[in-house]
């Protein structure tokens, strides 16, 4: 299979069937410092993209030899939303999946898009990840693509949740010295706090980085989940979460 992997199986999303819209290379509008994937320069545009219809054919072949499958996951060597057919993919899966859920997992960085706001409205679940809240803490972790405006995508993560009909999920990937810090943990808790969602989930790096750095213990972690406000629904995830 070329864009279809799995089944997996997440204890936090169920057994899934994953669909790799970028399989040939990496393209994404971040340059995290703690992708599992090479470093790349950012792109705003994916200059590979393959038809839908491409898509459809390996999932309806799969769904067939997985006909227990919970959730269709939309992923990608990178960023999943630059993909430039996503409406039409989504509405092709809508027609197939039967009682089967649509989720993707997105940074969260085009939800300004009103195109992509629109996009994930369609979906089953959605999974915004949200690493950082101040533009310097913002600019180390998640190198993002020149002209993205991190404003603009707190204000659309939060506008989104309030209007999401769907399951909605935050992830905080925390960073050694970087993100957990007590001022951006302060800073995170305030936005967290106006956003509407199921789970919040908060983790640290268990594969090895693009870049030399380093994630935070379990039990730091554990000690920053008590530095949210009590009523989050706070989540510490682990790799056997994923």
């Amino acid at each position: 299979m070329k864009f279809i992997f799995g089944p997996v199986a997440s204890r936090r999303f169920g057994t899934s069937l994953g669909i790799d819209l970028s399989p040939g290379k990496k393209q994404c509008n971040f340059d995290c410092l703690y992708c599992e994937l090479a470093p790349a320069l950012t792109v705003d545009t994916y200059s590979e993209a393959n038809r839908p219809d491409e898509i459809i054919t390996e999932l309806e072949q799969t769904l067939q030899e997985h006909p227990n499958t919970d959730v269709i996951t939309l992923t990608a060597n990178g960023e999943p939303t630059l993909y430039p057919y996503l409406d039409e993919l989504i509405e092709k899966i809508d027609m197939i999946k039967g009682t089967k859920q649509t989720l993707i997992l997105t940074n969260s960085a085009t939800l300004s898009n009103p195109k992509t706001y629109q996009s994930l409205l369609a979906l089953d679940q959605v999974k915004l990840s949200l690493d950082a809240v101040t533009p310097e803490v913002f600019k180390k972790i998640d190198r993002p693509h020149e002209g993205i405006d991190l404003d603009s995508l707190v204000e659309s993560v939060i506008s989104f949740s309030q209007e999401y009909k769907g399951r909605l999920f935050i992830e905080v990937l925390f960073v050694k010295t970087l993100n957990d810090t007590p001022e951006e943990i302060e800073a995170i808790n305030r936005v967290l706090e106006q956003i509407r969602c199921e789970r919040i989930d908060l983790g640290t790096i268990d594969r090895p980085p693009a870049y030399p750095i380093e994630g935070i213990s379990y039990e730091e972690l554990f000690k920053i989940s008590h530095s949210f406000r009590p009523d989050l629904p706070i989540h510490i995830a682990s790799r056997k979460d994923v």
